[in-house]
């Protein structure tokens, strides 16, 4: 047997309509970076694994400087690598954001290194030295 609605029962759902209708909806905010690799002096990017992280150089907490990471493979063959990096939802703006890109080996030893500031011209375009030892 179905119960009539009572007067509590209709103000709860009015409120919680009204509730819903006020609180504002978020859509996917899912901001991808998307950038480019080359290397300095216009050859092919050298094979390994290349790490692409953004950083906030204003935080002093080297741990907590990292805001965002992917990895990508480099073939050896490429003259430009694409790639895109998401940061998280709660990312704070500043204007001292970079991509760095690091190249390394498969066994670990660094090949190259470079870095670009994050501007309003996107895509991003980092060009990789070679790191001298």
């Amino acid at each position: 047997m179905k119960s009539p609605a009572t007067r509590r029962t209709v103000l709860v759902t009015a409120a919680a309509v009204a509730l819903a209708a006020a609180t504002p909806t978020r859509a996917a905010e899912t901001t991808v970076l998307p950038g480019v690799i080359t290397f300095g002096d216009g050859r092919a990017i050298p094979e390994g694994n290349i790490l692409i992280y953004i950083e906030n150089p204003a935080i002093q907490d080297r741990a907590q400087r990292r805001i965002a990471e992917t990895q990508v493979s480099s073939s050896g063959e490429s003259r430009m690598i694409d790639f895109s990096v998401m940061p998280p939802s709660n990312a704070t703006t500043s204007p001292q954001l970079r991509i760095v890109v690091r190249l390394e080996r498969h066994d670990g030893w660094l090949i190259a290194r470079g870095s670009a500031q994050i501007t309003s011209a996107l895509p991003v375009s980092v060009s990789l030295n070679e790191v001298i030892y």
